[in-house]
């Protein structure tokens, strides 16, 4: 079977000399020695996952359903290059196609249990469709409804009658002898007392008939619970079995299982994307790789997350916590020397804090040119990465002390000093102004305009509460360096408050989203201090990151 591919397959050979910028990274650290290790996306890769995308375009059954596909560009012994292709998961049911890599070894081992397994699953979803449409449903449906609409006439009919009987008793009580009264009084309570016997035996009908009715629906439900229990069972062992089957080989030569690699746990579908496929089959066929694209193509995928034709990267779940021992045994790239450090200012086995860099996220954003930030770098770079939550954010443009935690329960004890307000923090900027009073505090309303977003300005009508006490620190030349130190937590709070002519009315230095005019390299904001209460050695923790202007 064909899998290797020459380049002029996808694009003309001439734009391999043209350019070779990389956009995004495929990375991850040896789980022996350590080292940062690093694969590219280049331009060159992407201009081959576009012929790949054109080739798609022509084919139907490649729309059919939305899955992530790839190509990973390769050098062979002889110094020749070529391109892989795959696809994640099964091709309209089929898990090995003419000229697509193949699986990785060990779906054969389990072949006829998971042939076995998903005839079992299948079963289990026709049982549940059936029923989930068993007639009685439908029945139920119907004669409810007819019996709530006959129940809605009676009592608008007896809500009129008992309306005409209060005004008959207000005129006979002025009319009547007191023995006529009496007899004409009971002969309403009667006609009360009739309706009410009227009303208990529609809903006694009404149990009669649905009750039967609801005890079957009730066994179905009962019935479909079990069968999602047994489906999820069945589910769980035959990806237990086919993890444990699994082998991944990287360029080292050093092969391990799935269940070996993430003895934590596996998500459906791991060892089934496109990354592990190509890698696994560059390593075992003495392929060097050079370049890798992944994109998604067909329908949009269920959550909308994926875009159809959009390049994306190594996915969180599947693909990242393996790329460290994929790539193990290729070279070490060179230091890149744009690349901006995190410095680790605190660390224990509960929590991290770094010292973030201005023009950094805190977080990666939803689309692929905003995936670079704290959190993914350290993801990659510490081997308990992948367990790493924020615990609170810095603005992209904001410097200073980011806090993470290590497992959820210090998340959450962390989060909830946040939203009590009992973390202490202490921010440092530059106001590209002179202010005249020493200090002070800004409580203004914010709120952020769906309109015209990120930015926040006061509403009074809309806004959230936010309190910020300042304090002049010196005044330099044209410019005014302050402490702030916010008491709530809210987006763009401290910008808005310097901004804002009911505020301080000088915008940051730097700051051009709020009007700062000034020529100058970086937001001059800078997360100083933090101090909080540590969730598990229950001590005060007071950290501090020196202002970098």
């Amino acid at each position: 079977m064909v899998v290797l591919h020459a380049l002029s397959d996808f694009i003309d050979c001439d734009f391999a000399i043209a350019d070779s910028s990389c956009s995004y990274w495929y990375e991850g650290r040896c789980p022996q020695s350590g080292v940062r290790l690093k694969l590219p996306r280049t331009s060159m890769s992407e201009a081959i996952a576009h012929g790949l995308m054109q080739y798609l375009a022509n084919n139907d059954c490649y729309s059919r359903e939305g899955k992530m596909y790839g190509i990973l560009l390769v050098e062979l012994p002889n110094g020749e290059e070529r391109v892989l292709k795959a696809f994640s998961g099964l091709l309209n049911g089929c898990s090995v196609v003419e000229g697509w890599v193949p699986p990785i070894p060990g779906r054969d081992e389990v072949a006829f249990e998971e042939s076995r397994t998903l005839a079992q699953l299948e079963a289990i979803k026709q049982e549940i469709i059936t029923l989930k449409q068993l007639t009685e449903r439908q029945q139920y449906e119907i004669l409810f409804n007819d019996f709530e609409q006959q129940l809605q006439a009676m009592s608008d009919r007896h809500r009129h009658c008992k309306h005409q009987r209060q005004e008959k008793r207000q005129q006979i009580c002025n009319t009547l002898t007191p023995e006529a009264l009496t007899i004409a009084l009971e002969q309403l309570d009667e006609e009360s007392r009739q309706q009410g016997i009227e009303r208990r035996q529609l809903k006694r009908q009404q149990n009669a008939v649905l009750q039967p009715l609801q005890q079957v629906i009730a066994a179905a439900d009962a019935r479909i619970s079990e069968l999602k229990q047994r489906r999820k069972a069945l589910s769980r062992q035959l990806q237990a079995q086919m993890h444990a089957s699994y082998s991944l080989t990287n360029f080292s030569g050093r092969s391990q299982s799935l269940q070996e690699l993430m003895p934590g746990g596996l998500p459906t579908g791991t060892g089934d994307c496109c990354a592990p496929k190509l890698l696994h089959y560059a390593a075992t066929h003495n392929l060097k790789p050079l370049a890798m694209a992944e994109f998604w193509w067909g329908e949009s995928s269920v959550n909308q997350d994926k875009i159809p034709g959009e390049f994306y990267g190594a996915c969180a779940e599947r693909c990242q916590p393996l790329m460290g021992f994929l790539l193990s045994g290729l070279k070490p790239p060179l230091p890149d020397k744009g690349e901006v450090t995190l410095p680790i200012i605190y660390e224990d086995e509960w929590l991290i804090a770094v010292n973030k860099p201005a023009g950094l996220l805190s977080v990666p954003g939803r689309y692929r040119d905003r995936q670079d930030s704290v959190l993914s770098r350290l993801r990659n770079l510490l081997a308990d990465g992948m367990a790493l939550i924020s615990v609170h954010r810095l603005d992209q443009e904001t410097s200073g002390i980011l806090l993470l935690a290590r497992d959820r329960q210090t998340h959450r004890q962390l989060s909830q000093q946040f939203q009590l307000r009992q973390v202490h923090k202490v921010y440092e900027a530059i106001l590209s102004g002179i202010l005249t009073v020493e200090q002070g505090k800004i409580e203004l309303p914010l709120w952020g305009d769906p309109e015209n977003r990120p930015e926040q300005k006061v509403d009074w009508q809309h806004g959230k509460p936010s309190l910020t006490r300042f304090q002049v620190i010196a005044r330099e030349g044209d410019y005014t360096r302050v402490e702030f130190t916010p008491l709530t937590g809210r987006t763009h709070q401290l910008r808005v408050h310097a901004a804002d002519a009911r505020g301080l009315g000088i915008t940051i230095l730097g700051d051009r989203l709020y009007g700062c005019c000034a020529i100058t390299s970086r937001l001059h904001l800078h997360a100083r201090e933090l101090r909080f209460k540590h969730p598990q050695l229950e001590k005060t923790l007071h950290l501090q990151a020196i202002t970098p202007f």
